[in-house]
């Protein structure tokens, strides 16, 4: 299992991102997040492979773990030792296919699914989405209390997601969470590292 030093993990959304993708990869690496999931899911396979290749690279020389996601034979190819997964994939997985990953997680949106998730293997878990978030616009948030309940039904780290803030990570905290994943606030950010700087600013305060 891999031991993630920050609490924030930033996840990538190359939509959001304005100008150069590798560029704003590189810029989030510079901040040191306790890791980089490559979402992307609208690739196809093997353009999502091609990607990995260069952003796997991009954070070994920084040495942030990079988690690949849903893609998991195309990982396991090029070598790749964590993953992300959606539930119904990873409920499909054999054990044998999940052989090799030292860090598997799922994205849960009710305790059951991360109790679950847990049992089929994973080391960590997100769990949302938190507080409201343009991401999700129309769909009322779940709240600390459903990330309080899926840290105490889970031996696991929970990671909670949507609408986190440095001004919010110590209320995530308090409710049992390791930490917060963001996306569309570092992917739109002009200045991704000072970001990711002001979470480690409101822990210490």
């Amino acid at each position: 299992m891999i031991i993630f030093m920050s609490d924030v993990i930033c996840i990538t959304n190359r939509k959001l991102c304005s100008g150069d993708f590798p560029g704003k990869i590189r810029e989030i690496l510079e901040g040191a997040p306790a890791a980089v999931i490559l979402r992307e899911k609208d690739l196809s396979e093997a353009e999502y492979q091609a990607l990995a290749r260069t952003v796997g690279q991009l954070a070994a020389e920084k040495k942030v773990p990079c988690i690949f996601h849903t893609f998991y034979q195309a990982v396991r190819e090029i070598g790749g030792k964590a993953i992300h997964l959606p539930m119904a994939v990873l409920r499909e997985m054999s054990p044998e296919e999940k052989q090799g990953f030292s860090c598997m997680g799922a994205s849960c949106h009710s305790v059951e699914e991360a109790v679950e998730a847990e049992k089929l293997g994973c080391t960590y878990l997100i769990a949302g989405h938190i507080f409201p978030t343009d991401c999700k616009k129309g769909l009322p948030p779940r709240g600390l209390s459903f990330l309080r309940q899926v840290c105490q039904a889970v031996s696991i780290p929970v990671y909670g997601i949507g609408g986190i803030t440095p001004e919010r990570m110590k209320e995530v905290r308090k409710a049992g969470a390791a930490g917060g994943c963001v996306m569309s606030s570092i992917m739109q950010c002009e200045d991704a590292a000072g970001y990711l700087e002001e979470f480690e600013h409101e822990n210490e305060i």
